[in-house]
């Protein structure tokens, strides 16, 4: 039996914090005891990390990434043995990450081809929701045989026409299905009929910036995607997630929801909290760095983003990470605002922007790891197994130091892609050391994890159903 004591350190979780001890035994959590007590001291271990002076926080639980996605004519320059790397790099100890159903081809062929791309290669554990592209008869009766398998959450597009778009029908069917099956519907919520003639509109007038891919693609169309999202929902009698939120009107339409007690849930991500349209009309084409969908939006977003936060209409903040370098796959778009592959790096980052905001005083310590660890793993079906430091949980856990400062950077950054989008941002808080089920990933700033540790994790469905 192996056994590792984590002594000293301020234990952090989404519901208390304590000065405990952790004792660690066989990759789970065995006991939490007050520091410097008999029943603590008595403890004895091959291994024991002193964090003094620390927080001890489970790892964190990324439920939006997209290692090696296609998009764009090209593929997100993360795989899944860098991505989940430099994941651990922030703390974070669990990811999900997206299987794609082609059009014309079975869910099943999606999760067998993502599986053999994760499989082997991952140093933390993960877990799969599915995209369904092509709803129909057989794409339904495949929903019920994943649930049971533990693929429980599937995702939808109101945008892409032509590549990942689901109309309103294939969308209320899939709803319906869900509704029956236990199943969670994702939702990426912007019209994307409407903001493709808007996009042909701006190129017919010369407007090829980068920052028009924002001005086209306007809150106003997140937000009414989000109510139809949630009308379709309420109609099917199915609960609903509503990805990558960054609008004001958007968050809303969330929070109207939840006020009529709707199983409606959102989520929003570090680069809404963070950057906004100043960074997509940065000079120099250097604003493609910042395309992404949903877009950045005028800073004055932030604000509800935080509100909604404070309050619980949005639950979670994922990363969206979906990679692709400025130089070969950015300037794709040059001349063409449209053409540039939509997406950020950020799965390294989100641990410590998100301790950031607890130091700026927009979020507690607790709210802190409730978004970023629990309530993910919650929404997921994860918990208590990942999310949470206590007897039994996975011994996934993070040493924190509150008081490091680092300055963000693609110098120093382990993502594979050749910029950050928080170049220069300087934060306090930075990972010391990662245990994922109770291995040794990252050590004292040194990485001695390995690619095939973390595990394929199936998952229960959403735990927060009324």
């Amino acid at each position: 039996m192996s056994r590792t004591v984590i002594r000293g350190g301020l234990v952090i979780t989404a519901s208390d914090e304590i000065h405990a001890d952790v004792l660690i035994e066989d990759g789970r959590i065995a006991a939490l005891a007050a520091s410097g007590t008999a029943a603590a001291e008595a403890w004895t271990a091959e291994r024991t990390i002193d964090a003094t002076g620390k927080y001890v926080i489970p790892g964190g639980v990324d439920a939006h990434t997209h290692m090696e996605l296609p998009f764009g004519g090209t593929f997100a320059s993360d795989t899944f043995e860098t991505g989940t790397r430099a994941a651990a790099w922030g703390g974070t100890t669990t990811i999900i990450d997206f299987a794609v159903q082609s059009v014309g081809r079975s869910l099943r062929e999606g999760l067998d081809a993502w599986n053999a791309k994760a499989d082997g290669q991952c140093a933390i554990d993960y877990g799969f929701h599915m995209i369904v592209s092509d709803v129909n008869q057989e794409t339904l009766k495949e929903m019920d045989l994943l649930v049971e398998e533990g693929v429980t959450s599937f995702k939808q597009f109101m945008a892409y026409p032509g590549v990942f778009y689901s109309d309103d029908g294939q969308i209320l069917r899939a709803m319906q299905r869900s509704a029956e099956n236990g199943g969670l519907i994702m939702m990426h919520a912007e019209n994307g009929i409407a903001i493709d003639v808007l996009v042909e509109q701006a190129l017919a007038r010369g407007e090829t910036d980068p920052r028009y891919h924002g001005e086209v693609r306007k809150a106003l169309l997140e937000a009414e995607a989000t109510h139809r999202a949630i009308k379709l929902a309420q109609v099917a009698g199915a609960p609903l997630y509503v990805v990558h939120v960054s609008a004001t009107q958007a968050v809303a339409e969330l929070a109207r929801a939840r006020d009529e007690g709707l199983n409606v849930f959102g989520e929003t991500c570090p680069q809404y909290l963070f950057l906004s349209t100043d960074n997509l009309a940065e000079p120099d084409f250097e604003g493609a760095k910042y395309v992404c969908s949903t877009p950045l939006r005028p800073k004055e977003h932030q604000a509800a983003l935080w509100r909604g936060l404070r309050t619980n209409d949005l639950q979670v903040v994922s990363t969206d990470h979906c990679p692709f370098c400025f130089v070969g796959q950015k300037d794709l778009g040059r001349g063409d605002f449209s053409k540039i592959p939509n997406g950020l790096p950020g799965v390294e980052n989100r641990m410590d922007l998100l301790h950031q905001a607890v130091v700026d005083g927009h979020l507690t310590r607790r709210r802190w790891i409730e978004i970023a660890c629990a309530s993910p793993a919650r929404m997921f079906g994860l918990y208590p197994k990942k999310g949470t430091i206590a007897p039994g949980a996975d011994a996934d856990v993070v040493i924190y130091d509150p008081h490091a400062e680092q300055i963000l950077s693609v110098e120093t950054h382990h993502m594979n892609v050749d910029y950050s989008a928080y170049e220069g941002k300087r934060v306090t808080g930075r990972v010391e050391t990662v245990l994922s089920r109770g291995e040794l990933v990252i050590s004292e700033r040194e990485f001695t994890g390995r690619a095939g540790h973390g595990v394929y994790t199936p998952r229960s469905t959403c735990q927060y159903l009324n």
